[in-house]
């Protein structure tokens, strides 16, 4: 598998294919372990950096379950190939700008990834469709078996899993699930369950993570600390919030569907419009418009488009993914003209919406 061959499909999570796929995009787990016989990565030398690479490669490789994963060298991608990696959620952008020897694995259907040298030895991804915590965890707690009987991490019989932050000490694990709130957005009620959400020490980050904003209404929610909590305690606090997120965007988008129906249908109108006949736009933009007309498409305005249409769009209108796409290196306003042609190729097919015809 190459990056080529990924530039022009999707992984598992964009399928939409999971449970409650309307609003939630996707749940992820990542769980940091560091190995018992080298330091932590800001302590580590050159040396180390090259060792724990190659060690993590061949003690994975011995394991016929994990033999197909395609590891990835990331210090010798160019920029542009691993700001790909972040927009695929497959690295981080810290991993991405970081220097030194570092990799990642990753598997055919890129429900697994595992970054090698990020700000831990290893961060252990895995990526489901849709609100799917209890698998995502099932499928991560055995692949982290499988490791550590290949490896030994860095463990303390009080504290649990060394971490190089404080706050993932323990368990060293992040439960994190992808939501899109266009109705919270529209109805000016966001910020009133942002600040609910951090009363029970719960993050929002947009969605590439710590440090970025949200694009496309967007958000990351997720724990904050591990300590002292158990794996079933982190999973179940998230897991037992989101549905409650899930309901208020719903009955804000019962609310725009019966009180604010013509501003509704005028928004997803000239959103689907736009993106079918602009002939330069910004990927912040796109991302805006896209997010509107997947609201559309889940109340039934758009009736000639499916939401794995959609998240495609999401992730190939990105900048690193277009110029993939297009196999051409691009400027900013040729990645914006360029932009504007695939989304005229992708949408061409286009019968107008349901708004439209009324």
């Amino acid at each position: 598998m190459t990056l080529d061959e990924m530039a022009g499909r999707c992984g598992e999570w964009l399928k939409g294919c999971g449970p409650e796929s309307d609003i939630v995009m996707s749940s992820r787990i990542r769980l940091a372990r560091n190995l018992a016989d080298y330091p932590f990565i800001r302590r580590c030398t050159d040396i180390d950096r090259a060792n724990i690479e190659s060690t993590v490669r061949e003690r994975l490789n011995k394991d016929e379950r994990l033999a197909d994963l395609t590891f990835i060298n990331v210090a010798d991608l160019e920029v542009l190939d691993r700001q790909f990696l972040v927009e695929r959620q497959l690295i981080s952008r810290e991993h991405a700008n970081s220097d030194g020897a570092r990799a990642v694995a990753i598997d055919q259907q890129e429900r697994l990834s595992l970054m090698v040298n990020e700000e831990d030895h290893l961060r252990i991804q895995v990526m489901k469709s849709g609100l799917d915590l209890a698998s995502a965890w099932d499928q991560i707690n055995e692949l982290d078996d499988r490791i550590e009987s290949r490896l030994t991490y860095a463990f303390h019989p009080k504290l649990g899993y060394l971490t190089a932050c404080p706050t993932n000490v323990g368990t060293g694990m992040r439960v994190s699930v992808l939501v899109h709130l266009p109705a919270l957005v529209i109805t000016q009620q966001i910020e009133k369950v942002f600040r609910s959400l951090q009363k029970i020490n719960l993050v929002v980050r947009g969605l590439y993570g710590e440090g970025t904003q949200a694009m496309g209404d967007f958000y990351q929610v997720s724990n904050q600390i591990t300590l002292g909590k158990s794996e079933q305690d982190l999973i179940e606090q998230v897991g037992d919030v989101i549905p409650v997120v899930i309901d208020y965007e719903r009955k804000a988008r019962d609310f725009l569907v019966n009180e604010k129906q013509n501003d509704l249908f005028d928004q997803v109108s000239r959103a689907y419009g736009t993106l079918q006949n602009a002939q330069q736009i910004s990927s912040e933009e796109t991302m805006f418009l896209l997010s509107r007309v997947r609201m559309g498409i889940n109340l039934g305005l758009i009736g000639n488009l499916e939401i794995p249409e959609i998240n495609q769009l999401f992730i190939h209108t990105q900048p690193a993914h277009l110029q993939k796409i297009s196999r051409t290196e691009l400027t900013t306003d040729q990645r914006n003209i360029e932009r504007a042609n695939y989304l005229h190729d992708q949408l061409k097919l286009d019968s107008g919406t349901d708004a439209e015809k009324n």
